[in-house]
């Protein structure tokens, strides 16, 4: 079993941090390894990420606390668990802790690449992917924290901006009506 964590501050309302992180499907907009995330319902998501190979899991929420905790564990695919804390500091600031746990696959060979840094280089990649997050909340236009419309979310190095989601998140991007314009506006750092 690996274990990995991260935490970030973030310059919004516990309440705003939570909603915007709570939209799984947009994770491909500012995260480098997240290709797909899609909805079985209200409870069950399907996830396709590329950390050292492609895996696929399907998760379910637990241990859900509004504004202050989100959680979840892998019910089929690649085992993983894990949950995400806001932590209001003010009114305006949310200190963001992220930690995973997952059983690498391949067995020996999982655990041994594991210990040969593949932990690391996924642990400071999700601290990179936290880091934008809140550097994009930061900097997103008067009035762009609306959890309903978070299709600012961009960065260089997000899934969605290098052409690599899945058929299915781009199919989810698409009925974003605002989702082609700022994706254009990212690409040519209006913003």
């Amino acid at each position: 079993m690996a274990e990995h964590g991260a935490e970030t501050i973030v310059n919004a309302p516990a309440h705003q941090v939570f909603q915007l992180w709570s939209h799984f499907n947009d994770f491909p907009k500012f995260m480098s390894h997240v290709k797909e995330v899609t909805y079985h319902d209200e409870q069950r998501s399907h996830w396709v990420v590329d950390v050292v190979g492609r895996h696929e899991w399907d998760a379910i929420n637990e241990d859900w606390i509004p504004d202050r905790r989100i959680g979840w564990r892998s019910i089929d695919g690649l085992e993983n668990w894990g949950h995400v804390h806001f932590e209001p500091l003010d009114e305006n600031r949310t200190r963001l802790r992220v930690h995973i746990g997952y059983n690498p696959p391949a067995g020996v060979l999982g655990d041994i690449a594991e210990v040969l840094g593949a932990g690391r280089r996924f642990e400071a990649k999700l601290q990179e992917d936290l880091d934008q997050f809140a550097q994009m909340v930061a900097q997103a236009p008067a009035g762009a924290l609306d959890p309903e419309s978070s299709a600012y979310l961009f960065h260089a190095d997000s899934a969605a901006l290098r052409g690599d989601t899945t058929q299915a998140q781009e199919a989810t991007m698409d009925e974003d009506e605002v989702f082609q314009d700022d994706a254009e506006r990212a690409r040519t750092n209006i913003y």
